[in-house]
């Protein structure tokens, strides 16, 4: 449990000042702007967060074959696998701001954006997607440095970058009068100076890793490994946060009323849970490392301990969230707006008494990533989503659900996911742990 903690805890907290960005941005806009940018704004995140998590999820894959290899002594593989792993993103990165770019107006009518919010919302995103790149050099790095054990670095340059966020926000929104874009600008400038900066302190700390030596290189077998862990790990982020793009369509088409409430309860929604989330990559880079290095009693002593952090923690979240709900919306909209406060604080109810089923899942992600499963995961995340999208459009359609039924659809797809996990983990057991013997 020490270790685990140990390496988990600085991940969190990053994690939380990540989270910060799009935060700041949703309390200063809705406090500010009005009800409006903050529906514009909120509607936005879910799609930064459909396209962040293409680079996250490549980033968790490639971090888990670093941690394989870092287990297993093998130098000249990591660094070939690093290589592989940055050109892989690079190239994506690159591609995703073609698309993003180019499709913007499709984006726009996709998202059901009320007509009145249109011109907002573009000129949100026009800024915004500017920020891939920072985003994929955060990510990166900070990936590179946890597999080798450093979890301490990527949330100080975060800490760095979330304050900036928050500062540049109020000057551009407050004092420069910029709107929504002037909000996406302080965001893409911070989340530059957290990619730009931990990229030097890498180059600088560990250059014997990611300079070009003789016999290192562009390898096939290299890409084509980085690939077969970082694709079914970023087909899982993406499906996951596909899903949940999905549902915010849903959302829109219910008015803005509906799509503020969402935006503030999805944000203190995300950053409840986001501790078991990072506590889940922390276990999944701590049985990468103990099945690299063929020590399969720490693995079960391992997803013991974690399964007991995760749940209990998960159950304190969840008494804190259903007690504060209404108080926690306030935070992001005027009291004044008791409509968007009184549904946002029963999303949060119905949400906040399950975290425990998606801390389960977390774990459940993280364990089969590491034992080289990451097909698993998907099909977890798949039955979870797929279950989400169907009911809040099966639901929501029936007059005596209305809106709550998209709420309820989330927890009951955390627990299809949950049983599906563990009932083939049960099976499989046997045969999943004596691969690290």
């Amino acid at each position: 449990m020490q270790t685990m903690l140990r390496f988990a805890v600085p991940m969190i907290l990053g994690d939380l000042l990540q989270q910060c960005y799009n935060i700041a941005d949703t309390l200063i806009v809705g406090r500010y702007l009005g009800e409006s940018a903050l529906a514009a704004v909120g509607s936005a995140f879910s799609l930064m967060t459909f396209l962040t998590s293409i680079i996250l999820g490549l980033a968790m894959g490639s971090g888990t074959v670093f941690s394989i290899r870092f287990g297993q002594k093998d130098e000249k593989g990591l660094k070939e696998g690093i290589l592989a792993s940055f050109t892989l993103l690079a190239s994506v990165t690159i591609i995703l701001n073609v698309l993003v770019f180019a499709g913007l107006d499709f984006i726009i009518w996709f998202l059901r954006t009320p007509e009145e919010l249109v011109q907002m919302m573009r000129d949100y995103l026009a800024v915004i997607f500017a920020g891939l790149a920072g985003i994929f050099l955060y990510n990166f790095f900070a990936s590179l440095l946890r597999s080798l054990g450093n979890s301490v670095v990527p949330l100080a340059f975060l800490t760095v970058s979330a304050c900036l966020n928050i500062v540049l926000d109020l000057w551009f929104v407050t004092g420069l009068h910029r709107g929504v874009a002037g909000a996406a600008e302080a965001t893409v400038i911070a989340q530059y100076v957290s990619g730009i900066g931990i990229a030097i302190y890498t180059f600088a700390k560990f250059p014997q890793l990611l300079r070009r030596e003789q016999g290192v290189c562009l390898r096939k077998s290299r890409v084509k490994e980085i690939t077969s862990f970082s694709a079914l790990t970023c087909m899982q982020q993406s499906i996951m946060n596909l899903g949940i793009l999905a549902v915010q369509g849903l959302v829109n088409s219910f008015g803005t009323t509906i799509m503020a409430a969402f935006a503030a309860a999805v944000k203190i929604d995300a950053f409840a849970y986001l501790p078991v989330q990072d506590f889940g990559n922390a276990f999944s880079i701590f049985t990468a490392q103990n099945y690299g290095a063929k020590k399969p009693e720490r693995i079960k002593k391992g997803i013991r301990t974690a399964v007991l952090v995760s749940v209990s923690f998960s159950l304190l979240i969840s008494l804190c969230v259903c007690l504060f709900a209404a108080p926690l919306m306030s935070l992001f909209i005027d009291a004044s707006e008791a409509a968007v406060i009184a549904e946002g604080a029963r999303y949060l109810r119905i949400e906040g008494a399950f975290y425990f089923l998606i801390g389960i899942l977390f774990l459940l992600y993280g364990l089969y990533r590491a034992l080289g499963r990451p097909g698993m995961s998907v099909v977890l995340t798949v039955v979870s989503l797929g279950t989400r999208v169907a009911l809040a459009y099966a639901l929501s359609a029936v007059p005596a659900f209305g809106v709550v039924g998209i709420w309820w659809s989330v927890p009951i797809g955390w627990f299809l996911a949950d049983a599906l996990g563990i009932g083939y983990y049960v099976l499989r057991r046997k045969r999943l742990i004596l691969r690290a013997e």
